[in-house]
């Protein structure tokens, strides 16, 4: 009987990437628990790919416990991180998780105490946002109070909050870069606000929390990335045109192509934000992104270019009249207080996600036909 291959992350290079530049952040973590919700989305399957390799790697006896409310479809879809003895599953609402709930579902040799709570778990669809914006509101709302209240009980301190660059509103035209001293918002009277305002009340919440229970919050505003498990079919520009690209075109711009919007790589967000977790100010907001921004019509062609030349239709004609939106971050808090950088290029960026994409695409079809 012949015995299958030993498992080849293709992640390798990404997560010695990340444990190159958090090698020294994570003696904290050591010999201690930590609990993530989220943790099956994008943001959270990076931190999951990061922690075990960290783990593994600096022999840090540490365990994770992450949240889902379908722990049997990530683990088919990960078995290595699913099956790994570092990690264990509950089953949960966001909304209504506590912690006496937790501890019975890991039963008696499951950890009763975390040292840190990562809250990574909403839902930024925009379909959400446009047709159930209620749901949208109580499930970032709610989540984060049970999060916040699951550290509370569960002795953990420091609660890293993925929070998103919509709590700003509308960035101003003039401003090319906004920063985290920017105190603009969102329209409370639009229900297309929901999504931003309720990340607003999030992070309320948070400082709320550090003033009566003394935990300590750090806040990530989390602005527009791209990588390996990006959904491709969802409302991320990136995403869309990556996957026409690699359909062979035409990579479709729906609107006119003018908006500004710049990304940051995976692997850098899991670094961003592991190093937020460790070395980040309680209440204090950093922004996570890219600060070098391209219109969305130049986003597309540099797809195109580098995923199969494919042509690029955009459907609207630009308004001469009309400043360009911009949806940029300046990233000079992340870089001065902690030391953090945009390493992966643009272009690297998309090819190792269009490669990536590609060859699991390719491991599915084959999959299928070997059943």
């Amino acid at each position: 009987m012949s015995s299958s291959p030993p498992f080849q992350n293709p992640l390798a290079a990404d997560l010695d990437h990340i444990l190159q530049h958090t090698k020294g952040l994570w003696e904290p973590l050591r010999g201690q628990n930590i609990f993530v919700t989220g943790g099956t989305g994008f943001f959270g399957r990076w931190l999951l790919e990061g922690f075990v390799h960290m783990n593994d790697s600096l022999g840090l006896g540490a365990s994770m416990v992450v949240l889902s409310r379908n722990p049997e479809s990530f683990v088919a879809k990960a078995p290595h991180l699913g099956k790994h003895p570092a990690i264990s599953f509950v089953r949960g609402d966001v909304r209504s998780f506590t912690a006496t709930d937790v501890r019975s579902r890991l039963g008696s040799k499951g950890p009763t105490q975390f040292s840190f709570v990562i809250h990574a778990a909403t839902e930024s669809s925009g379909n959400m946002n446009a047709e159930k914006p209620l749901l949208l509101v109580d499930t970032i709302a709610q989540g984060t109070r049970a999060a916040l209240d699951f550290a509370v009980e569960t002795g953990a301190k420091r609660v890293l909050f993925t929070s998103s660059g919509a709590v700003y509103g509308s960035q101003p035209s003039e401003m090319t870069h906004i920063p985290e001293t920017y105190l603009g918002g969102p329209d409370p009277l639009n229900p297309d606000s929901a999504y931003g305002e309720a990340k607003r009340l999030a992070e309320l919440l948070c400082a709320s929390y550090q003033k009566q229970h003394g935990l300590e919050p750090l806040i990530a505003r989390c602005f527009a990335f791209v990588g390996p498990f990006l959904p491709l079919d969802a409302h991320f520009a990136i995403g869309n045109f990556i996957r026409d690209a690699l359909r062979g075109g035409p990579i479709q711009v729906n609107g006119d192509g003018t908006p500004y919007r710049s990304y940051l790589y995976a692997a850098d967000l899991a670094i961003w934000l592991w190093t937020i977790l460790f070395k980040g100010q309680p209440s204090r907001a950093y922004n996570v992104g890219s600060e070098d921004a391209h219109t969305i019509h130049d986003l597309a062609k540099i797809v195109a270019e580098i995923c199969s030349n494919a042509m690029v239709h955009v459907k609207e004609r630009p308004d001469p009249t009309k400043s360009p939106q911009r949806y940029v971050p300046s990233c000079q808090r992340a870089a001065e207080e902690l030391g953090l950088s945009h390493q992966i290029a643009l272009a690297d960026a998309i090819r190792r996600t269009a490669t990536f994409t590609a060859n699991d695409s390719e491991k599915a079809q084959n999959r299928s036909v070997n059943t």
